[in-house]
Order: C-alpha cells, then structure tokens, then sequence
C-alpha cells in the first residue's frame, strides 16, 4: 500500500473489484506509540537497519526507501478513515508487534 503513487485511489479501485461483502485485509508498517520503545525502533529503523542494508546489498542508498516510506504513510486512524471514505464498511485494525505493524480489515460496502 505504501507504494501506491495514490492511496485513495487504490482504495477505491479495491473497493469497486472486489464484490460486495468480500473481505479486505491490509498489513502496513506503522510507528509505535509507546516509549522506550519507540525510539529504540526509531534508533533502529532511520540507522541501524539502513547501514546492514548498505552492508549486505554494498549499494549506497540501499535500505533508506523503507524508513521514509513508512513516516509518510498514514497512520492506522487515518488509514481506517480512508478506507471508510474509499467505499469500506466495518473497518477495523489492530497494532501488532508492539506497534511496529498494523493489520486492517473490512467489507466492501
């Protein structure tokens, strides 16, 4: 999902293919809320796992798309709103992995 040039517009494509009733499922990266935590993964995730990526892949920029990515994507509120507009009825989501992922779920209207 976060590499949709337009996530509304993917929404609502999903929303107009699937039948009505069929179920939608989304798991995303989002950011923790709880600290310490959130700032061992954000220590982690902007440092960490961009120089292993540089390391293991030996391209410079290898691994930095991810972090950005993620920061720039909705977070699940916002997510679970933009489903509701795209054409989703019972929208639900839940933080797993202490926050570091997010699953969505909901019926096409």
């Amino acid at each position: 999902m976060r590499n949709l040039a337009d996530l509304d517009a993917g929404l609502r494509e999903m929303a107009r293919v699937l039948r009505p009733g069929a179920r939608l499922v989304i798991l995303e990266f989002t950011t923790p809320h709880w600290q310490p935590f959130r700032a061992l993964y954000f220590f982690y995730f902007m440092h960490v796992l961009p120089l292993i990526g540089r390391l293991v892949s030996r391209h410079g920029s290898a691994y930095t798309y991810l972090p950005q990515s993620v920061l720039r994507f909705p977070d699940p509120p916002e997510l679970a709103d933009r489903m509701r507009r795209a054409g989703f009825r019972n929208v639900q989501w839940k933080r797993l992995t202490g926050g570091i992922v997010a699953l969505h779920w909901a019926e096409r209207a």
